[in-house]
């Protein structure tokens, strides 16, 4: 398997470092970001394979905004990006159902946190076949 990059982008410290874990025992190059400002700065330096993001990050927006801007831009419109969040579990919303609409929450896959790390996986690898 070539070293495939990823990029979380989450303020959650604990859920990042446990993400990155799961992901480098697999031999995933990671990569991190608390915000959308600084995610902004990581993907265009290294351009990753794939994106992992939550939805509330500074402002609870931020996600969604990103992933419009993401999917709005030629250069980087086709890099999947799987939302992981639990705004579900805050609003009482479920968000799996919209994931992939163009205007509203145009992600490629999504998922409630916790995640567990087989479940991270499969949805990681499904992504980076397509």
């Amino acid at each position: 398997m070539s070293c495939k990059k990823i990029l979380i982008i989450d303020d959650d410290a604990d859920m990042v470092e446990s993400t990155k874990v799961v992901l480098e025992a697999k031999s995933y190059k990671v990569f991190t970001a608390a915000n959308k400002q600084s995610a902004l700065v990581q993907i265009k330096e290294v351009m990753p394979d794939l994106i992992i993001m939550d939805v509330m990050l500074e402002k609870m927006s931020d996600g969604f905004d990103l992933s419009r801007e993401l999917k709005s831009d030629e250069k980087y419109k086709r890099i999947p990006v799987l939302m992981v969040t639990a705004i579900g579990e805050k609003t009482g919303f479920r968000f799996s159902e919209a994931a992939g609409d163009k205007v509203w929450l145009p992600v490629d896959d999504y998922a409630e946190k916790p995640l567990k790390p087989e479940e991270l996986i499969s949805k990681v690898e499904k992504l980076l076949s397509k």
